[in-house]
């Protein structure tokens, strides 16, 4: 979450506080934000559990390790993703977003970072057993994060140039629900053959 306020804040202090400059840098700027604070809290999705030994002890669970999973990934997106949500129309402002892209901002957020930590829980199951994992946690999501990132920060152009948004929220929520059928599974298999 500092991390994300940090980059925002920071931006106008690289490419200047002219007004215009930064009203039309805004969704990207909120949006890449939003994906790297996103990525810097995904090891904590798994890593205390593969730590004390609890993890095993939700493989071998009678509930369903996809169910399990899901719980994870939300009380995950719950501390981190939320806070982005609540925090992005604050930053969005600082950078002169229109009025009017506010809700598409906030819209855009709540659809997203849900994604985020949904791909991140399938790369973090994969690297939970390695060591310094981070660098090739990154090269396994980034690429799958890119998606995200243009449909989010479309929308919130899009708003703020007065055009239409139904069509990258559309493609955001599809990805919402894909993610959400796809992704706990994805990670409950990672997760038994990271631990076999």
């Amino acid at each position: 979450l500092l991390f994300f306020i940090i980059v925002v804040t920071l931006v106008p202090l690289g490419v200047g506080p002219e007004e215009s400059t930064l009203r039309v840098m805004a969704p990207g700027v909120v949006w890449v934000a939003a994906l790297l604070a996103a990525m810097l809290s995904l090891e904590g999705i798994f890593r205390s559990d593969f730590d004390d030994g609890s993890l095993e002890q939700l493989v071998i669970s009678p509930q369903p390790l996809a169910l399990l999973v899901l719980a994870k990934v939300f009380a995950h997106w719950l501390v981190s993703g939320l806070p982005l949500v609540v925090l992005g129309p604050v930053l969005g402002a600082s950078l002169f977003l229109p009025d009017r892209a506010m809700g598409t901002l906030v819209l855009s957020l709540l659809l997203g970072t849900p994604i985020l930590s949904l791909i991140g829980a399938i790369g973090v199951a994969l690297t939970v057993g390695v060591q310094r994992g981070g660098v090739l946690l990154s090269l396994l999501v980034l690429p799958l994060y890119i998606p995200v990132l243009i449909f989010g920060a479309s929308a919130v152009s899009s708003a703020a140039a007065g055009l239409p948004v139904i069509g990258p929220l559309a493609l955001l929520g599809a990805l919402l629900a894909l993610a959400l059928t796809l992704a706990p599974l994805g990670a409950a298999a990672a997760l038994r053959i990271s631990l076999s």
